[in-house]
């Protein structure tokens, strides 16, 4: 991994964390708007992202309230939604991609943090899922999707990384 790619690592992960933790009432809990996972679909363009999403979302689930449960599970849903973003461009190539990779963080989110506070939280299952599922629904498919689209728009190359 070069200089640039590294750097661009710790900033997403510098990002994805200190939005988390600064928006810390709306980022955790059965219903969370985490506008931090705007940043998932960052995977759309480039692979290299899903290592400083990962990253970051460890860290703010680190400093957050539910210790090793969310550390772990959480963490792991970052890592399985930013895969599934990155790799659905090259399974749908048309105009929908998009719309299409930003229902993946909402899947994997709904069932693997619906799961974890069902089973260390002893919270309603469906009820948890569908109250995850909403809340990144709204921030990554509603909020995110038009300001990647607005973003990529305006700077086409802002997103990728250079070779160095």
């Amino acid at each position: 991994m070069n200089t640039d790619r590294i750097v661009k690592t710790a900033i997403v992960a510098a990002i994805y964390a200190a939005l988390t933790i600064g928006l810390s009432p709306l980022s955790y809990g059965p219903i969370q708007f985490r506008l931090s996972e705007v940043l998932i679909l960052l995977a759309f363009v480039n692979s290299d992202y899903i290592v400083g999403l990962t990253i970051g979302c460890l860290i703010a689930n680190l400093l957050g309230p539910y210790g090793l449960a969310d550390i772990a599970f959480g963490t792991f849903a970052t890592l399985v939604s930013a895969y599934l973003v990155n790799v659905t461009p090259k399974l749908i190539k048309n105009k929908y991609a998009i719309w299409v990779a930003s229902l993946w963080p909402v899947l994997a989110n709904a069932v693997i943090v619906g799961l974890m506070l069902n089973i260390f939280f002893k919270l309603p299952f469906l009820l948890c899922m569908l109250e995850v599922g909403i809340g990144e629904f709204g921030v990554v498919t509603v909020v995110g999707v038009p300001l990647f689209k607005l973003v990529l728009s305006k700077y086409p190359g802002f997103l990728n990384f250079k070779e160095a």
